[in-house]
């Protein structure tokens, strides 16, 4: 489930509050250990995803480093060079 969280640090351009609640979202998922809360337990879900959510967005703002800002579409295809071969491979065990 958490595999979708991705870095959101130092990336041009900057992470977007959707980014960062989708982050906090696939968290709370995971440690509560349920995708969809049962509507006793919903508020407590909503607060918990848009409390992460702002200690993320203050966190990403206080961060800093000597770095340089890391491309998305550069970074994007890294990533699915690095996920050929299991592509692949799935498919091949698929079929």
């Amino acid at each position: 489930m958490c595999r979708n969280i991705r870095t959101l640090h130092n990336f041009e351009p900057p992470a977007t509050s959707e980014e960062i609640r989708g982050a906090a979202l696939q968290y709370i998922r995971k440690i509560s250990g349920s995708t969809k809360p049962s509507r006793a337990n919903a508020e407590a879900f909503e607060r918990a995803v848009e409390e992460v959510a702002d200690a993320s967005t203050r966190l990403l703002d206080a961060l800093v480093t000597a770095a340089p800002p890391k491309d998305r579409e550069v970074e994007a295809a890294k990533a699915r060079g690095r996920n050929a071969p299991r592509r692949t491979a799935d498919a091949a065990a698929a079929a």
